[in-house]
C-alpha cells in the first residue's frame, strides 16, 4: 500500500530574516505565517495525510522550508546539502526524521549542493534544476543515488526564479504546469500546460485528482477546476514574501515500505 506521510517543520521565531532572492523583501507577520502554516497542516491532515513534524530549528529562518533538505525516491532519503550555506544545519534533524521513518539514508557531499525545491518528480523520470542553489556536482549526485533504482535524471537550467519548483510541479496525469515568463526551457518538459499565474506553478498532489494550491492564483484554480481536478486552497501569503510556495512547506512520502 502507498504510504501517505507528510514531514513538516513548524516556523521559527526568525522567519521573517529568511533569504530573498529574486524578490524585493516585505515584512513577514510572524503571528500570521504560523496561523497560515497550522491551516496548511491541517489541510494535509483534512486529505488523508500523516504529518510528522521535524524537530524545530528555531535559529534558522527558513526551516520551515523542510523540502529543501530532503528528497525522496522510492524508500530512499538523499539529504541534500543546501546551496545557502546557512541553511545546512537544517538537515540535521530531517536526517532523523527520515531514518526514524525507515527510510535507506543517502548524502549529498561536497563539493555537490543541491536544494530539494530543485527537484521535480513525474512518474520515474526526476528533473533537476541547474542554477543558483544546485550544483553540477549535486545533479551528478543525485544521478548516481538515483538511476540505479530506475529514475531518468533531466537536468534543467533554471536562472528565473529560486528553484525549479518556483516555476513548474506536475499535475497527477504527469502534465508540467508553469508560467511561462519564469521558465528557460519549458520544451524540455513534454505535453506542457502554461497556467496564467506564477503561484498556479505549484501544485501538491493530494491523492486522486485533488490538488493543494495557493490561494493567490485563482485563475489557475479555475482552469484546473475546468480539467476535472478539485483544487484545495490555503493562504500562504506570508511565506510567498520568502519566495516559499505550498510545495516547499512539506516534503511528501509515498513510497516508503511496510
Amino acid at each position: 500500500m502507498p504510504s501517505k506521510k507528510a514531514l513538516v517543520r513548524r516556523p521559527g521565531p526568525r522567519l521573517a530574516e529568511g533569504l530573498v532572492t529574486h524578490i524585493e523583501r516585505e515584512k513577514v507577520d510572524l503571528g500570521l505565517a504560523l496561523e497560515q502554516w497550522d491551516a496548511y497542516v491541517e489541510a494535509l491532515r483534512t486529505h488523508g495525510w500523516e504529518t510528522v513534524e521535524v524537530e524545530p530549528e528555531d535559529d534558522c529562518p527558513d526551516a520551515v522550508f523542510v523540502e529543501d533538505t530532503v528528497v525522496m525516491y522510492k524508500n530512499v532519503a538523499l539529504i541534500t546539502r543546501p546551496g545557502a550555506e546557512s541553511r545546512r544545519i537544517e538537515t540535521v534533524g530531517v536526517e532523523e526524521a527520515v531514518a526514524r521513518l525507515g527510510c535507506s539514508v543517502n548524502w549529498i557531499w561536497e563539493p555537490g549542493t543541491l536544494d530539494g525545491g530543485d527537484v521535480l518528480k513525474v512518474g520515474d523520470t526526476v528533473y533537476v534544476g541547474r542554477g543558483g542553489r544546485t550544483n553540477a556536482a549535486g545533479v551528478q549526485q543525485l544521478r548516481a543515488a538515483f538511476e540505479p533504482l530506475g529514475a531518468r535524471v533531466v537536468a534543467v537550467p533554471v536562472s528565473r526564479v529560486l528553484h525549479l519548483k518556483s516555476a513548474v510541479t506536475a499535475l497527477p496525469d504527469g502534465t508540467v504546469i508553469g508560467h511561462i515568463p519564469k521558465l528557460d526551457r519549458p520544451s524540455l518538459f513534454p505535453g506542457f500546460l502554461s497556467v496564467p499565474e506564477e503561484s498556479g506553478s505549484h501544485v501538491v498532489l493530494l491523492g486522486g485528482h485533488k490538488l493543494l494550491m495557493a490561494a493567490s492564483a485563482p485563475k489557475t484554480a479555475e482552469l484546473l477546476t475546468d480539467l476535472g481536478h478539485e483544487v484545495v486552497t490555503v493562504d500562504i501569503s506570508e511565506f510567498e514574501k520568502l519566495e516559499g510556495c505550498v510545495t516547499c512547506l512539506s516534503v511528501r512520502l509515498r513510497e516508503l515500505y511496510a
